[in-house]
């Protein structure tokens, strides 16, 4: 067995907290260690979400400010 195989996934289509890696990888994120883990993996997911946009915006900013200076 691989190591996902004893890990737990979150199943994003059922919303299911599996044991091992029962659905097809498209539809499970992970892997996690303990199934309480799995089962906040919306809430961690949305937080990991809008921290990625707040970073990808700042660069953004950045980008502009250095761009309008230079002309």
């Amino acid at each position: 067995m691989s190591d996902g195989d004893e890990k737990y996934w979150y199943n994003l289509e059922t919303g299911t907290v599996e044991f091992g890696k029962i659905s097809p990888s498209v539809d499970r994120v992970g892997p996690f260690d303990t199934e309480a883990e799995a089962t906040h993996a919306p809430e961690k997911l949305a937080e990991r979400s809008r921290a990625w946009a707040e970073e990808e915006a700042a660069d953004e900013r950045w980008g502009s400010a250095k761009g309008a200076g230079e002309e």
